[in-house]
């Protein structure tokens, strides 16, 4: 059955990627908006296969330049996103070379990023804050690695620089930040547990392939995804104070969605 279901996915997968791709290659190519949407109905399919429920209380912030801050437990978390609004997302450049997964990051045009190479941290900054300048949906993940699912790790504030960098060359020179949580809750109808979530949670640890073969093989998940009001980082804003701000909604969120409130 586990096996039926891997070559159903992979061919319905297949299929979906075959049928958008010239759509997308020819968005990506005359930067029509149309390559932000597609990306989010691919998403949508990927997440009816797998099983995944996906619940979302409240609502993106309608306001723009937006940066969406969320924790981050699972590649799992990049379809739920994906398909909820039409985002893009910032990855390590090791993402860039991975099979299948990497084709999809950058036809999606996802923003790179080489954490380790302080000499090209302005230079990565500033392309983020270019796609935050052009209305795009930019995801942030500021923990810079994925979780057991059961909290959020220590941020890492370096790359909120992209929103302070935005600033200079938005009318107003203010860009929305909306904290987001992403919970991990059920799994086969049942209330998922502390020790059970790591079957969704992919922690640095564990290897692509037998993860992918835990989620099938679990069948049906849900997730919560919790949208808070956005904040307006202004002119006399602190980046460092805006990271501690959007860690404790996230935190407090998550903390209490995994508590079943």
């Amino acid at each position: 059955m586990l096996a039926l279901r891997a070559a159903l996915l992979a061919v319905v997968l297949l299929a979906v990627t075959l049928v958008l791709l010239p759509f997308q290659l020819l968005g990506l190519r005359f930067d029509w908006r149309l390559r932000r949407r597609i990306p989010r109905l691919w998403h949508r399919v990927a997440c009816f296969m797998i099983g995944l429920k996906i619940r979302v209380h409240g609502r993106v912030d309608r306001r723009r330049p937006l940066m969406l801050v969320a924790n981050h437990a699972s590649w799992v978390d990049i379809l739920v996103l994906g398909a909820i609004a039409d985002v893009v997302f910032i990855a390590k450049t090791d993402v860039a070379g991975w099979p299948v997964f990497g084709v999809l990051a950058r036809l999606q045009k996802t923003v790179f990023v080489a954490r380790d190479a302080r000499g090209r941290a302005g230079e990565q900054v500033d392309e983020i804050a270019e796609r935050l300048r052009g209305g795009e949906i930019v995801v942030l993940f500021p923990e810079g690695t994925t979780s057991d699912g059961n909290r959020l790790l220590e941020v890492k504030t370096s790359l909120f620089g992209a929103a302070a960098a935005a600033r200079a060359h938005v009318p107003g020179g203010v860009v929305h930040v909306q904290p987001v949580s992403i919970a991990y809750t059920g799994v086969q109808g049942m209330p998922m547990g502390r020790f059970h979530r790591p079957i969704a949670a992919w922690p640095g640890d564990i290897t692509l392939l037998p993860h992918l073969k835990g989620i099938l093989a679990a069948g049906a998940f849900e997730v919560d995804v919790d949208f808070a009001e956005a904040i307006a980082f202004g002119p006399d804003g602190n980046r460092k104070i805006l990271a501690a701000d959007v860690t404790a909604t996230i935190r407090s969120m998550l903390s209490e969605r995994l508590r079943g409130r």
